[in-house]
């Protein structure tokens, strides 16, 4: 393989010589930024995971600060005279209000999602470009 030393002049180099040196410089190049990108990912990777694992614990405490509220909820209808079941019954029923409608707004984002439309039209279009080469009259570039 030719390479260029520190004392040869390039313009030595024949064309073909110079275009393997390009092609070698080039795939060096790349060959190196692929392994700065797999670095950066490796290191993101690492950290969005003890990101995740840190909001995962957070998640369990609130979890369980939920469940404790709704017990000190439930005893506190239990001090104002009402019934144990009747004080649970109470506040089991407050979560579930509070379920359905966070289901119902769920539901109507999720309708709204539309499916990528301009994407879809967009490749359409290109497709269509390709296949016509941008003449009506011109027979298809690509057939299916």
């Amino acid at each position: 393989m030719s390479e260029a030393l520190p004392g040869e002049r390039v313009e030595d180099k024949s064309l073909g010589e110079l275009v393997a040196l390009a092609s070698s410089n080039i795939s060096n190049l790349v060959r190196a930024e692929m392994d700065l990108a797999k670095l950066e990912l490796k290191a993101d990777a690492k950290k969005a995971a003890l990101g995740s694992v840190m909001f995962s614990i957070a998640a369990l405490i609130g979890g369980l600060i939920v469940i404790l509220l709704s017990i000190a909820a439930a005893y506190g209808l239990v001090a104002l005279g009402i019934w144990h079941w009747a004080a649970f019954l109470i506040v089991s029923g407050v979560y579930l209000l509070l379920a359905a409608v966070l289901i119902g707004i769920g539901y109507l984002r999720i309708r709204k999602i539309d499916g990528a439309k301009r994407t879809r039209r967009t490749l359409k279009d290109d497709l269509s470009m390709l296949r016509h080469r941008g003449d009506p009259g011109d027979t298809p570039a690509l057939k299916d």
